[in-house]
């Protein structure tokens, strides 16, 4: 089997392992580690007291470095090195338990054991929702639903096809850092900074993708895909992080729903832009749906970068 033979298979059959096996609790999984590496980064930083800034902005590129080196080690090994890299592939994908954690709340709520949904959403969302009502719920389970396909799914499978295992890690590495630095409080406004900057430039284009994905995805479902068109632009635009948007603008239109408004972070109130229909409530065969829809795009996703995949190999084969 030829090199490039096993970089196709390898993307197809870690989705494959994703969706069947998803994140099992027991395993070791390498985000655990990297997480780990980051808070002992942070903590040596805060605790010599040089700029939080510099140093927030050389641990993204020195991580960075260390992380597409080292596997690009790994990987060279013969043999080995294919079955690490379906390993990275399959590690570095979420769709799977996306898609369980959202069938999970939802059931939650159906089932009316309201306080057991809102200790399993409040583990999906860095919102308080703590005084959320069923309805606020089900509107905090979608928009985190919605926004992790890009995080979860559609931005590693990207980097996957395109960088390969390597690149994808540099990603889910300054994924990481973006969901435990990037925050705009006293704590971290500094020391955060670049890795929001560096996880905004490196999603634009997957959440690009995803957005027009989810409007295909849902006209072939026969949602409301000609309202989803006429505002995915202006409301994906709303949002103050300039790629959260494009999945959750998509998803609103199409199963006429909203999304934003009033939330709590850290104890203080923020007024969202609201994004969909305002008057549309998630009920729970929206949020069934949304979750078919999450799945659907995700495969549209999948086949169009494997199509990708194949065409820039085609053309190499040709010259």
């Amino acid at each position: 089997m030829d090199n490039s033979t096993v970089l196709f298979l390898v993307p197809v059959i870690a989705l494959v392992l994703d969706l069947v096996l998803g994140d099992p609790k027991w395993f070791p999984h390498p985000v655990r580690y990297i997480g780990m590496a980051l808070d002992k980064y942070k903590n040596w930083v805060y605790s010599t007291g040089m700029s939080r800034k510099i140093m927030g902005g050389l641990g993204v590129l020195v991580f960075a470095i260390v992380v597409w080196g080292v596997l690009k080690i790994f990987l060279a090994i013969p043999f080995l090195g294919v079955l690490i890299a379906l390993y990275l592939a399959y590690a570095g994908l979420a769709l799977g338990s996306l898609l369980e954690e959202h069938k999970n709340a939802a059931s939650l709520l159906d089932s009316g054991k309201i306080e057991d949904a809102r200790s399993a959403i409040a583990e999906l969302v860095s919102r308080d929702v703590s005084d959320l009502d069923e309805n606020g719920l089900r509107k905090a389970l979608a928009e985190s639903t919605s926004e992790n396909l890009t995080d979860g799914f559609v931005a590693p499978f990207f980097y996957l096809v395109v960088t390969g295992p390597a690149g994808m890690w540099v990603y889910k590495t300054i994924s990481t850092m973006d969901s435990m630095w990037g925050y705009k409080n006293e704590e971290y406004k500094d020391f955060g900074c670049y890795a929001a900057k560096a996880d905004d430039i490196l999603a634009f284009i997957p959440a690009r993708i995803t957005g027009f994905m989810m409007l295909a995805a849902g006209r072939i479902m026969k949602f409301d895909w000609e309202s989803a068109y006429d505002n995915l632009i202006d409301d994906a635009n709303k949002t103050e992080s300039p790629n959260a948007g494009w999945s959750m603008a998509p998803a609103a239109w199409l199963l006429g729903a909203s999304m934003g408004g009033k939330a709590v972070y850290f104890g203080e109130e923020k007024e969202k832009p609201v994004i969909g229909p305002e008057a549309g409530e998630w009920t729970s065969l929206k949020l069934k749906r949304l979750g078919s829809l999450v799945m659907t795009t995700a495969i549209f996703t999948a086949v169009l970068l494997d199509i990708y995949f194949v065409m820039v190999w085609a053309s190499q084969v040709v010259h």
